[in-house]
């Protein structure tokens, strides 16, 4: 079957699942970083709050640390969450992936569609999250939101010495370069098929889907998807968050 002939998939409802079982070592000792403080809510409850804003989204499925399942399932519970969005909580992996597919596991069966979103990303806008899904629908198998770059690339010769200078091997043509966010939208057959068949460790899951030779696509991002992984970044969220009150009274 060609591209084009993909049938469109719009009677398929649709999941998210956000793992939540890093430490967030970048943003220094503490808490998990999912759990450390935006504008006095945890990030983790920003991010669910974010995908639970589409409509299109029925079920979100938070993978938590491994021992610390209760710990988030009451965190949950302590927040106001929307009434139409269901909400499970599972215990993740050592790993980010083996956390992902410890989220599919528990997806009922209805749920053709699946989101997969970083906790650091808390302010990701609903207006992202339902292009992402359109996009699923529509027939791709993978979509990922992205934003061109503004800095020029160089691919470097890495030195085994941190703070060395590093030669510079080539500069990448940054008009057909892109920062990939999330959430990323998969259809649910072929995210599970990736992570059954694809080993290797890597950094989100559009690029597993890409090792099976199925087609990824690409949409809009947004600037406010940004992923919180430094303290500076934080900041930046903060004022985020005091724009939109302003602004919208988020």
């Amino acid at each position: 079957m060609s591209d084009d002939s993909r049938p469109s998939r719009p009677e398929l409802r649709t999941a998210a699942v956000i793992p939540a079982a890093g430490r967030g070592v970048r943003l220094g000792p503490g808490a998990p970083k999912a759990l450390r403080a935006l504008n006095g809510t945890p990030m983790l409850i920003h991010a669910v709050r974010a995908l639970a804003a589409s409509r299109a989204v029925s079920l979100v499925v938070v993978v938590a640390p491994p021992d610390g399942a209760p710990e988030v399932k009451s965190l949950l519970d302590a927040h106001a969450l929307p009434d139409r969005t269901d909400f499970l909580v599972v215990p993740g992996g050592d790993s980010r992936q083996e956390s992902v597919r410890l989220g599919l596991d528990a997806l009922p069966p209805e749920y053709g569609i699946v989101l997969v979103h970083d906790a650091a990303r808390p302010l990701v806008p609903v207006d992202t999250v339902d292009a992402v899904i359109q996009a699923v629908r529509d027939g791709a198998p993978a979509v990922v939101p992205a934003l061109p770059l503004a800095d020029t690339v160089k691919e470097v010769e890495p030195t085994a010495v941190p703070g060395d200078p590093e030669p510079v091997v080539a500069t990448p043509q940054r008009s057909r370069l892109r920062a990939v966010q999330t959430p990323q939208g998969f259809d649910r057959t072929t995210l599970v098929r990736a992570h059954e068949t694809v080993t290797d460790n890597v950094t989100d899951d559009a690029s597993m889907v890409e090792q099976l030779g199925e087609r990824v696509v690409v949409v809009p991002g947004h600037e406010e998807a940004f992923k919180v992984t430094r303290p500076l970044d934080l900041v930046l969220a903060e004022a985020v968050l005091a724009r939109r009150r302003l602004n919208d009274g988020f």
